[in-house]
């Protein structure tokens, strides 16, 4: 069984958009958990009225409910300890299903690679032409992060095949719950949220596991939404203070790790369109 953990803080909009694709998943059993930090909006309602529709589907559903935002790191850690699944999938609540045996593929690769910890599909922006949002992660020579094929065309041959990457981002990726059982979760030195998701990466590599994109597998993703507008955090602020902490810890394996000069590292600003703006993208398979 695969627990698929969601974030959920208002924007209910995406959160409900996610979900009725999730429920398009094919192949392994699916267990939900649903965890909603203190939303003010109808998120709560709409989580209420989902749960009986996933188990109507046959899947499990579970929703932790917070009074307060307590942070996504926490969130996440608080769903991966009552979680059940033999895998454990991240999924941000601004994030579509594109393919609907995504699971499947993603646990393959799990499976056929022993020493494979975390993987990640291929990730697209959610208009056309689906350019690439991430195709996992490079590093520059002063320790900054570089998301591969920002912006690039989805079907670019440098993106087709699978490749190791130094980290991923925990929009969409799958891991096994030993990984969770061997490392306790996220580390909640970086609450509320930022790096903690690459701090999670290395500590899995630095144990000898690896983690890879699948680029065989493709999910939207809209970006910046699931923590945007949360007035409660400074995230300039808590960008850089974690962003010091990453560097500081990771010095070394960075610096192994480095292969692009630090000019790659400036962001590349894409159009961005919100949900009201745009359709449902639509299914691969």
């Amino acid at each position: 069984m695969l627990s698929i953990i969601v974030l959920n803080c208002n924007k209910a909009g995406y959160s409900e958009m996610l979900l009725n694709s999730l429920l398009a998943t094919t192949g392994v059993p699916l267990e939900f958990i649903l965890v909603d930090n203190g939303s003010q909006d109808r998120t709560g309602a709409m989580l209420a009225e989902f749960e009986p529709r996933a188990r109507a589907a046959g899947f499990g559903c579970r929703i932790l409910s917070f009074p307060e935002n307590i942070g996504a790191i926490r969130g996440r850690n608080e769903a991966m300890a009552i979680a059940r699944g033999e895998w454990f999938a991240f999924v941000d609540n601004d994030v579509a299903v594109r393919d609907r045996d995504w699971a499947d593929r993603l646990i393959a690769r799990l499976q056929a690679e022993p020493d494979l910890g975390i993987v990640s599909p291929k990730i697209l922006f959610p208009w056309e032409p689906y350019d690439i949002e991430f195709c996992g992660c490079e590093v520059t020579t002063s320790g900054r992060i570089v998301y591969r094929g920002r912006g690039d065309g989805r079907d670019d041959p440098r993106y087709a095949e699978a490749c190791d990457c130094p980290c991923l981002i925990s929009a969409c990726i799958v891991f096994p719950r030993r990984l969770y059982d061997e490392f306790g979760g996220l580390d909640e030195v970086f609450s509320p949220v930022q790096y903690e998701d690459l701090d999670f990466c290395y500590r899995v590599r630095q144990a000898g596991w690896r983690c890879a994109v699948a680029p065989e597998v493709e999910m939207y993703h809209w970006e910046h939404t699931t923590t945007s507008g949360t007035g409660s955090i400074n995230f300039s602020l808590v960008t850089l203070r974690n962003g010091r902490t990453f560097v500081k810890r990771w010095q070394e394996m960075l610096t192994a790790d480095a292969t692009q000069p630090d000019e790659a590292a400036k962001w590349r600003e894409i159009a961005k369109y919100g949900l009201e703006d745009v359709p449902l993208p639509p299914f691969r398979r």
